[in-house]
């Protein structure tokens, strides 16, 4: 008979996991999720195995409410090599041709990248999860074949040149969810007319947490707390954000007792001094995470997703 799988523990949280090269997310997301012992894990969008950096990892019931982090804004800080173009726009692609950039300059980058700000359009890259037709345009770019992609609207907020050091430039980038960093190196190439790929790329950045003002957390920490003799499960505990802070951003609005008690029933309920628009966390009176709620026209709180 085979042995019964033991249940995962319930346990709630973000952990802020400083993804590593050559690991793809969702190997991390379940190297996390072991060392959890986790029932339920899931991450807030996908980091390419070349890239490190910010992958938001949720447990429990976190997970309900990952599509915010998904939705977020992102940073990046990416490392463009100019004059060599590759099949995946980045390090790991064959190359595919390789200019002179002699004629190129730091004014002559400056001008360039300042016209990538603001909302621009972006063609999904074939090496991308992006779906077709039911198949994933990654799966279809390794047999060679290539399908025709809708363009989609993006906004580049800022996008600093942080070193010029030619061939090879480094940029930080602040982006709408949905941006594609290599399409984006591809397209200053193609203006600067030699071309270009991700040569490195580390996302500093997912809505409120940044880097410099929050703690990443490396796999090979979150393991050797996993592997400790006594209270490894606390260690690893004690890692972990409280799901609020994902939407650290929205106005909270607390409420009494009695109000709690409907709005787990699904009814909205009228708070004094709420906001008069928009998504709000939501406490009960024991400042308990309760979930997060709308304003209705009427002036009610509507329960939207709760724990």
């Amino acid at each position: 008979m085979a042995a019964r799988r033991r249940p995962g523990r319930k346990i709630t949280g973000i952990l802020l996991l400083d993804k590593p090269c050559g690991l793809s997310s969702n190997d991390a997301l379940q190297r996390v999720k072991r060392f959890y012992q986790a029932k339920k894990a899931g991450h807030t969008g996908s980091l390419d195995p070349l890239a490190t950096g910010l992958l938001p990892c949720c447990l429990g019931d976190s997970t309900k409410f990952s599509t915010y982090l998904l939705d977020a804004d992102k940073r990046y800080r990416v490392r463009v090599r100019l004059g060599v173009t590759t099949t995946t726009a980045d390090a790991e692609g064959e190359v595919l041709e390789t200019r002179p950039v002699e004629g190129v300059d730091e004014a002559r980058v400056r001008e360039v990248i300042a016209g990538f700000i603001g909302t621009i359009s972006q063609l999904p890259p074939m090496y991308s999860a992006v779906k077709h037709q039911g198949q994933r345009l990654y799966k279809l770019a390794r047999q060679g074949v290539e399908v025709e992609r809708t363009p989609r609207e993006i906004e580049i907020f800022a996008l600093d040149l942080i070193s010029c050091e030619l061939p090879e430039i480094e940029l930080d980038v602040h982006c709408s969810k949905g941006t594609y960093v290599r399409t984006l190196a591809e397209d200053i190439g193609r203006e600067l007319g030699c071309g270009a790929h991700v040569s490195a790329l580390r996302r500093t950045g997912v809505g409120p947490y940044r880097e410099g003002e929050t703690d990443f957390i490396t796999l090979d920490q979150v393991e050797a707390m996993a592997g400790a003799e006594e209270g490894a499960l606390a260690q690893l505990d004690a890692q972990l954000l409280g799901l609020d802070t994902a939407l650290g951003h929205w106005p909270a609005v607390r409420l009494s007792a009695d109000a709690a008690f409907y709005l787990r029933q699904g009814q909205a309920v009228l708070v004094p001094q709420a906001p008069t628009e928009g998504l709000v966390r939501l406490y009960d009176p024991s400042e308990q995470f309760l979930g997060v709620g709308c304003i209705l026209d009427d002036g009610k709180v509507q329960p939207k997703r709760l724990i």
